[in-house]
């Protein structure tokens, strides 16, 4: 599996902002990707050092629209905890 495509993109929310300031990122994350290729891939894309990863699967919530019911897609989400001192340039904005 490349690199490139574990990460599929950033989560951005309320919850993952505070987070963020702690030192903690959210990713979603590829459903094959376990948590020493996430924090390998962060690592080559972004240049910083990793200390930890949690994983969780998202399951979907249920849907309606129109008598149609049904849910959304599960996915997974990474949370990747950085070095003392360091953050991803791309979510700060530079």
């Amino acid at each position: 599996m490349q690199y490139d495509s574990i990460l599929i993109e950033p989560v951005l929310s309320e919850k993952s902002n505070v987070m963020r300031e702690e030192g903690k990122f959210v990713f979603r994350v590829d459903p094959r990707a376990g948590k020493t290729q996430v924090m390998e891939a962060v690592r080559r894309m972004f240049e910083v050092h990793p200390v930890s990863c949690a994983i969780i699967n998202v399951k979907g919530k249920p849907k309606r629209l129109r008598y149609r019911s049904g849910y959304t897609s599960s996915w997974k989400k990474a949370i990747v905890k950085l070095a003392k001192g360091e953050k991803i340039k791309a979510f700060e904005g530079a």
